[in-house]
């Protein structure tokens, strides 16, 4: 069974996956590919810094993260051609990771954590897509905090991804982590007894 895992910045998926792997279920993460890409001398990384410029690659050869983020960010046209470049290879190797845990453990749950699922439209890989919740407000203070920027950045960045609420709505299961950590995993746990009806 494969389960797509997704949510908005600083909603928590990283909480929730940490406990779904504790209970058994091995991690597809979109953004440990995404980075691997993007490491010298990867094709990807290539075909970026020939359509952004060398500006975003740093002296080490490393992509300037920080520079291709604020490009970005603020240019949906760039942030698309971005996406055109990286994500075939991304869920090239998302589908084999997948298949190989498939193959190789066919009782146990594969999580994929995609942080774009829904604005990829990848959730026809999935069986099922979970979605870590927590109010608009709520993951706006926690970016804040998290990443040391301001609202206005915070918003920009909110503003770059679907709605939390419109992801909420088209999940088949939600986490709510809004509230305590003992609360979410209470949540992880009566879903993962449902998923294997105990």
């Amino acid at each position: 069974m494969n389960i797509g895992l997704t949510g908005g910045i600083a909603t928590g998926k990283s909480t929730v996956s940490s406990m779904l792997i504790r209970k058994g279920a091995l991690l597809v993460d979109a953004d440990v590919i995404a980075r691997e890409v993007m490491l010298p001398g990867h094709p990807v990384l290539a075909e970026v810094a020939a359509y952004f410029g060398q500006d975003v690659i740093q002296a080490d050869g490393q992509l300037d993260r920080k520079k291709l983020s604020e490009i970005i960010f603020n240019d949906d046209k760039k942030r698309l051609a971005l996406n055109g470049i990286t994500h075939p290879a991304i869920r090239h190797e998302i589908r084999k990771q997948m298949a190989d845990y498939e193959a190789a453990y066919p009782d146990r749950l594969v999580v994929v954590d995609i942080p774009l699922l829904y604005e990829s439209e990848l959730q026809l890989l999935f069986e099922k897509v979970m979605v870590v919740y927590v109010p608009r407000e709520k993951q706006l203070r926690r970016l804040v905090d998290r990443d040391e920027i301001t609202e206005e950045r915070a918003e920009a960045r909110l503003n770059s991804q679907m709605d939390i609420e419109q992801k909420k709505n088209m999940a088949d299961y939600v986490i709510d982590n809004s509230g305590t950590l003992a609360e979410t995993s209470q949540q992880v746990d009566e879903l993962w007894n449902r998923l294997y009806g105990l």
